[in-house]
C-alpha cells in the first residue's frame, strides 16, 4: 500500500493473458522481460530512440502503478495486470523482442515518472494516436515529436505535464502484500494499525458515517472498532470489528478509488503524509510503537543514500541497535550525539528524509551533503515526546 513505503521494481510480475473477468492462464515473468514484451507489442523498433524512450517509461511507470496501488489484488484476482489494452497494455507470451528495445529496457527498467511531491509511480496511460484518443501519452504524436528533436522528457512533459520527474536507480525486490499476514482486532498496535486508521479516515471524507479516529496513532482501541465496524456495515461485510484480508483488501480498494491514485489525475500520496504520530505517551526499551518504526524507517531510507549513515530493522523496538543508529545519524548531522530523540533530532531527520524522498531520489548524483539537504528541508513534525533508550514503558 502506498503508505510510509518508497515504491520499488518487482523482480516479477504475474499477467493475466486476457481481460480481468476472463478465464486466462497466469504467467510470470521477470519485469525486465515484462517491459520488453510490452514495448516490442506497443510500439515500432525503427522509432526515434527518444520516442523509443518516452513510450518504455510510460510504460513502465503504468505498470508499477498497478503494483503500488494493489489495482487487481485488492479487487479479488491473483495477478497483477492483464494483458488486455482495454485495460492494461499489450503482452504477448513467447514472442520475441528487439535488441534496441532489450537494451533500451536494461537501462531504463529501475526508472519511473511521477508528479513531483507524490510518490506514486503516474498512472502514464497512453494510447497509439491514430485510431484511438486518450488523455495520455500518443504514441504515434511520441515519434513525431522525437522526429522534431524534443527528449524523452520533454515528450512525457508535453503529454503528462510540466510536473512530473523522473526517478531512476528505484530498489528492486519482491511484490509484498499490504496485508499484514494476520487480522486486526482491538488491542494490536503497530505500522499495519497507522495504515488501517489513515485508510479509514480518508475514505471517511467521502462517507461521513465512518467516524473519524482522532488521533491515529498506531493502536487499535474502541474508537478504531467503531470506524472498522461502520466501514463493515457500509459495504456489506461481516461485522465483527476485526480486520481480514476480505475488509483490508476493500479499504485498499476504496482508498486506491477516493484518491484516484491509479488515475492520471491522482490527489497523490505526497512525503508529507509520511511522519510521525502524535501523541503523549514516552516510548522507551522493549516499547513496540509506531513512533519507533517510523523514526527506524526515516533512518533507514537516508541510510540508502547516504554515505556513513546506519540502517536499521524496522521491527518498532527502541533497543540498542536503534540508540546506536540515532547516535550515529545525530553526529551526521551535526547535533550532540546523545542517543536520545529528543525535537531537535526528530527535526532535523525528518527534514533530511523529507528533503531526499522528495527531490533526490529523482534524477541526482550522490553522495549527497547535509548542506544540501538543508538547503532543501522542509519542516516536519516532532511526535510530541522525547524517544530514548533505555526508558521503560508498558508495551503498547
Amino acid at each position: 500500500m502506498p503508505f510510509n513505503v518508497l515504491p520499488y521494481i518487482p523482480q516479477q510480475i504475474t499477467v493475466h493473458l486476457g481481460p480481468p473477468d476472463q478465464p486466462a492462464e497466469d504467467v510470470t515473468v521477470s519485469f525486465p522481460d515484462y517491459i520488453k514484451n510490452v514495448a516490442s507489442s506497443e510500439v515500432y523498433p525503427t522509432w526515434s530512440e527518444e520516442a523509443l524512450r518516452a513510450n518504455i517509461l510510460a510504460q513502465i511507470s503504468f505498470a508499477l502503478n498497478r503494483v503500488y496501488t494493489e489495482f487487481y489484488p485488492s479487487r479479488g484476482y491473483p495477478f497483477d495486470i492483464t494483458s488486455s489494452t482495454a485495460y492494461d497494455q499489450k503482452f504477448i507470451k513467447g514472442r520475441s523482442t528487439f535488441e534496441n528495445i532489450d537494451r533500451l529496457v536494461d537501462e531504463l527498467f529501475t526508472s519511473y515518472i511521477r508528479r513531483e511531491g507524490f510518490v506514486e509511480p503516474l498512472s502514464a496511460k497512453f494510447c497509439n494516436g491514430t485510431t484511438s484518443q486518450c488523455d495520455g501519452l500518443s504514441q504515434w504524436g511520441s515519434e513525431e515529436l522525437a522526429r522534431a528533436g524534443q527528449s524523452a522528457m520533454e515528450i512525457l512533459r508535453h503529454y503528462y505535464g510540466d510536473n512530473i520527474e523522473l526517478v531512476t536507480d528505484a530498489p528492486v525486490r519482491d511484490i509484498t502484500s499490504s496485508y499484514p499476514g494476520y487480522p486486526l482486532r482491538e488491542g494490536a498496535s503497530g505500522e499495519y494499525v497507522v495504515v488501517l486508521q489513515t485508510m479509514l479516515n480518508r475514505i471517511g471524507q467521502n462517507y461521513p458515517a465512518i467516524p473519524r479516529i482522532t488521533p491515529v496513532d498506531g493502536i487499535f482501541g474502541p474508537q478504531t472498532r467503531s470506524a472498522v465496524e461502520a466501514f463493515q456495515r457500509i459495504f456489506g461485510l461481516a461485522v465483527d470489528g476485526v480486520v481480514g484480508s476480505a475488509t483490508w483488501y476493500k479499504l485498499v480498494l476504496l482508498y486506491v478509488g477516493v484518491t484516484r491514485l491509479a488515475e492520471l489525475v491522482s490527489q497523490g500520496q505526497t512525503f508529507e503524509e509520511v511522519q510521525g504520530p502524535s501523541g503523549d505517551t514516552t516510548l522507551r526499551l522493549g516499547d513496540r510503537r509506531p513512533a519507533v518504526a517510523s523514526l527506524q524507517y526515516f533512518i533507514t531510507v537516508l541510510g540508502e543514500v547516504l554515505y556513513n549513515f546506519p540502517t536499521l530493522t524496522i521491527d518498532g523496538i527502541f533497543g540498542p541497535a536503534t540508540q546506536q543508529a540515532v547516535e550515529d545519524a545525530q553526529r551526521y548531522l551535526g547535533l550532540p550525539a546523545t542517543g536520545v530523540v529528543d525535537r531537535a533530532t526528530w527535526q532535523a531527520l525528518y527534514d533530511a528524509y523529507v528533503a531526499v524522498a522528495r527531490t533526490l531520489l529523482a534524477d541526482r548524483s550522490l553522495p549527497i551533503s547535509i548542506a544540501e539537504l538543508e538547503d532543501l528541508a522542509i519542516t516536519g513534525q516532532f511526535p510530541g515526546y522525547t524517544l530514548s533508550y533505555g526508558l521503560d514503558t508498558p508495551q503498547g
